[in-house]
């Protein structure tokens, strides 16, 4: 019984002694933490206020180690997070082909970056050189990479439409210029019979490292009618006769066949059409078949087709 007690009173004591271990030394540490120091943190570097005409490169420097006079504080809050500074492009200087921040600009961005009670004493280096290199702009076109299958007597109503049509990009000419035009995701369309729009990415050409691009996402829509069919009798100009000779045509009108939406057929006769034989084609031959052209169909129709491509004919003297 006297054991347990003494063992119990024992470790009662151990833990007294601990708590009051840790109490100085906290105490301890918050008072080093207190006094001021001279050692290095270091800087993650984010540019801004780049000019319009330059671009920056994935060569220049992210980070910076300087010499700084402070709290114990602040260097274990900087050991823990690191810390940001922006860095002004806008006043890089243009030496030996290179763009550089001298060490005096350098310092001065970040003293005013820094908190009161902490002085910037030295960098790891005596000047900044900025990755830029120049740009060209242009404006590309866009390209509808779509695969549609239309339900039976559905047509598109129209072009595909995309919007923005185009896209604008910046980067050095060497690459830009070898850029004709950006392609869609694929987009696979099937048994469609209404109007569609589909928000896709743009697949950009690789290699392209230095060029920034001004969107990643287009509209990609299109305007879908169901159509049907109608015939109409279209008669047959001749163009290109022998002077002194008149034709006959046998017969003398074709039919044509026309498939369009319902709305555009009830707008259209046979006077928007214009069937054209040349007998000029036979250049001197004997036959009495002349190939029959559509010279003219009118816009907004699916297709149109004639019943026959030939004609019989007879040459008279006048």
């Amino acid at each position: 019984m006297f054991k347990k007690v003494l063992h119990g009173l024992n470790k009662k004591k151990v833990k007294v002694f601990s708590l009051f271990l840790l109490c100085s030394f906290l105490a301890w540490f918050i008072s080093n933490l207190s006094d001021t120091y001279e050692s290095r943190a270091y800087f993650t570097l984010n540019y801004r206020n780049l000019p319009d005409s330059l671009l920056l490169g994935k060569n220049s420097d992210h980070l910076i180690e300087a010499k700084l006079r402070t709290s114990g504080f602040q260097f274990l809050y900087y050991k823990i997070f690191k810390s940001r500074i922006d860095i002004d492009v806008s006043e890089v200087e243009f030496q030996n082909g290179g763009y550089v921040l001298s060490e005096e600009i350098l310092k001065r961005q970040m003293d005013q970056q820094l908190s009161q009670n902490i002085s910037l004493l030295d960098l790891d280096r005596n000047r900044l050189e900025v990755d830029l290199y120049q740009v060209d702009s242009k404006k590309i076109p866009i390209k509808a990479k779509l695969g549609l299958q239309l339900e039976q007597n559905y047509i598109l109503d129209g072009k595909i439409k995309i919007t923005p049509d185009s896209i604008e990009v910046k980067g050095p000419s060497n690459e830009i210029d070898t850029i004709k035009f950006v392609e869609t995701s694929l987009i696979q369309l099937n048994n469609v019979n209404a109007d569609f729009s589909n928000e896709v990415g743009l697949l950009f050409p690789k290699g392209l490292d230095n060029s920034i691009f001004s969107i990643g996402r287009v509209t990609v829509s299109g305007k879908v009618s169901k159509f049907s069919e109608k015939v109409f009798e279209v008669p047959i100009q001749v163009i290109n006769i022998p002077q002194g000779y008149q034709i006959k045509t046998f017969p003398d009108v074709v039919t044509v066949l026309c498939k369009a939406t319902i709305e555009r057929l009830k707008e259209l006769s046979a006077s928007d059409f214009e069937i054209v034989a040349d007998y000029s084609q036979l250049m001197g031959s004997e036959s009495s078949t002349l190939f029959l052209e559509i010279k003219e169909s009118p816009e907004k129709v699916y297709d149109v087709k004639l019943e026959s491509n030939t004609v019989n004919f007879v040459l008279e003297q006048q």
